[in-house]
């Protein structure tokens, strides 16, 4: 045990340490005096303290354990996308969260980002191929990721949701796709968000008659008037954005000064201690604490590179590049929003925003980064289905034909 302590990479620890610091001090900053929200900087702290029992806890155990029962760790994750959908809370026009013992809650959607991951890892460790083949490998993956997709979709969740196809890119560029795959799909996506967007400009009135009323997702609308088409945004729609951009630039250099932001402490940006917590840091900080954030990023992005390159193990890399993945989205996609760059989809900024499912996964995540450096260097295994513990039946029949497919060579 000691042994394992000693191998730990103490500036992964440290950047935890100084990421729970801006955390906690920000949460503060926008939540102190207001009876709703006050207690919130007291639960981050709890939710910190749970974080990093789960962060040391996933350390400490062989990550190989994660990717030998991978199969049941996807299913069980399918489960609970399932089970929310009937008995799932409904928050922000997104149904996803499940309330737990203790006035607890949690969203699946979030916890599942970890276990595609994690099953992904496992589908492309079973290939021995040079390359990746299209039919038998590639769109198997795909359709593995698909089936979550659909479901958040079904939860009106599209930031977790486009954070499934990001990872399974990430995945699958690491895992050697080949080039001329890569490119058509590129050349694809590109294509059709240049065509959907030009077609929602130009056409805006009957897409809002599309999306809003024929498909009844009346709240994406909001999201895209701001982002696309500013100048026909109602001002209730564009009214997160617009203050949100201002608070922004008003920050300047230096920033306002602790607790000084007036636009954040006006209240006049919502949800100033979750989703838009990068506005409080840019405000009061300025650019030189948004850059000290960012730089906190890069380093724990580094490190994971690093680890992941001194890896022996061929499945440690691709848990870590998911990893890598997930949190480069989230940091793109959060801090896009509030400056123009994306539209708002309610993805937290990593380590941050309120949120205890978040940061949980968060940690965890890191945790298990932790342990491929501790149990990286041991040598690979096999990683068997351990069929023994598999029964005979439609599921093991499901289960076999599932391996047959990424094993056949």
């Amino acid at each position: 045990m000691l042994q394992k302590f000693k191998r730990m990479d103490m500036s992964i620890v440290l950047i935890l340490l100084a990421l729970m610091v801006f955390s906690l001090f920000s949460i503060y900053s926008v939540t102190t005096g207001r009876p709703k929200v006050g207690h919130y900087t007291e639960r981050m702290a709890v939710y910190y303290a749970v974080g990093f029992a789960a962060f040391l806890g996933f350390s400490l155990v062989s990550y190989k354990l994660l990717i030998k029962y991978a199969i049941y760790i996807y299913l069980f994750g399918l489960a609970l996308l399932v089970l929310v959908l009937f008995v799932g809370n409904e928050y922000y026009g997104a149904k996803g969260w499940m309330t737990l013992p203790g006035g607890l809650s949690l969203q699946p959607a979030e916890l599942f980002k970890l276990f595609l991951i994690i099953f992904l890892s496992y589908m492309l460790f079973r290939k021995r191929k040079n390359k990746l083949s299209f039919w038998r490998d590639v769109v198997p993956l795909g359709l593995i990721t698909l089936v979550p997709w659909m479901l958040v979709m079904m939860q009106n969740d599209l930031g977790n949701a486009l954070s499934y196809m990001m990872i399974l890119a990430g995945l699958l560029w690491i895992g050697r796709i080949k080039y001329t795959h890569a490119f058509i799909a590129l050349s694809v996506g590109i294509a059709a968000i240049y065509t959907g967007v030009q077609a929602y400009v130009h056409y805006h009135d009957k897409a809002v008659q599309l999306i809003s009323v024929d498909l009844g997702k009346k709240h994406w609308i909001a999201r895209f008037d701001p982002w696309l088409v500013p100048d026909l945004a109602s001002r209730d729609v564009s009214w997160q954005t617009y203050n949100a951009k201002l608070a922004i630039g008003s920050g300047g250099i230096e920033g306002k000064g602790y607790m000084k932001g007036t636009t954040i402490q006006s209240e006049r940006v919502p949800l100033a201690y979750a989703d838009s917590i990068f506005v409080q840091v840019a405000e009061e900080y300025g650019f030189i604490g948004s850059s000290v954030l960012l730089l906190l990023y890069f380093i724990l992005i580094h490190r994971m590179v690093l680890i992941a390159a001194d890896c022996r193990d061929r499945a440690g890399p691709y848990l870590i590049t998911g990893i890598i993945t997930m949190f480069v989205y989230q940091i793109f996609v959060n801090i896009g929003a509030f400056i123009g760059l994306m539209p708002l989809t309610g993805i937290t900024l990593p380590f941050i925003s309120y949120g205890g499912t978040s940061l949980l996964i968060n940690m965890m995540s890191v945790g298990l980064v932790m342990s491929i450096r501790i149990h990286g260097q041991e040598e690979e295994e096999s990683y068997p289905l351990l069929e023994q513990q598999v029964k005979q039946g439609f599921f093991s029949k499901t289960v076999q034909r599932i391996r047959n497919g990424f094993i056949r060579n």
